[in-house]
């Protein structure tokens, strides 16, 4: 019988170590004007296995709408694909980066695209705060707006994405605090940890970490 050609070595550890390769990460800040925070976040993940390609600290103009935000989104992981040759991205949030984020996976196909998904303290169901601050986001963010009620209608963690939320008892930017969670989704709450904290507290980077390997 012919005999079947085998693998070198080589080959062998080549396909081994792009299986252990991580999905890229997209971040996605929120109502602030670049993605310094995330420096913290990106640091541990290099530190633990995750390729510096793979970790896009993505910026925005966040005084546009979500949804404007929500299509350049798309062409941004389409970007991160094409560069890395992976199939499916993560999505880390913080704040209104989860609502941009939602509406991709929800209108816009993106639910294809991601296999795990992180909301840090994201008001996906409103915060008054947002009453305070003016511009189309923000009235966005406010309870009951349009933009919301339209992402919370029906099934609020579409597709196979794996939907996970943190949530901080000591949050004072998300009133209510509930408005975090998501039917469908992981859903924990952190200890006292302020609205910023959230990004760079240790125990939540390796809850996250855990959700999206």
């Amino acid at each position: 019988m012919p005999l079947l050609p085998t693998a070198s070595p080589a080959h062998a550890h080549g396909i081994q170590a792009k299986a252990l390769t991580p999905d890229p990460v997209v971040f996605v800040h929120g109502w602030n004007p670049d993605p310094s925070p995330w420096q913290s976040m990106a640091a541990r993940l290099r530190t633990d296995g995750w390729p510096q390609s793979h970790l896009d600290q993505w910026s925005y103009n966040y005084t546009q709408s979500n949804a404007t935000t929500a299509e350049e989104l798309a062409e941004e992981i389409d970007r991160v694909l094409s560069r890395t040759g992976a199939t499916k991205v993560d999505i880390v949030t913080h704040s209104m980066g989860s609502l941009s984020s939602r509406h991709y996976l929800k209108h816009l196909g993106g639910a294809d695209k991601v296999d795990a998904w992180v909301s840090l303290a994201g008001p996906n169901h409103g915060t008054h705060a947002a009453r305070l601050c003016a511009g189309a986001p923000c009235v966005e963010m406010r309870p009951g707006s349009t933009f919301l009620n339209d992402l919370n209608a029906g099934d609020e963690t579409p597709g196979a994405t794996r939907y996970a939320t943190w949530r901080s008892p000591c949050d004072q930017v998300i009133n209510p605090q509930g408005s975090v969670t998501l039917t469908g989704a992981l859903n924990r709450t952190t200890d006292c940890l302020g609205h910023s904290e959230l990004r760079t507290d240790e125990g939540v980077y390796d809850e996250v970490k855990a959700h999206i390997r």
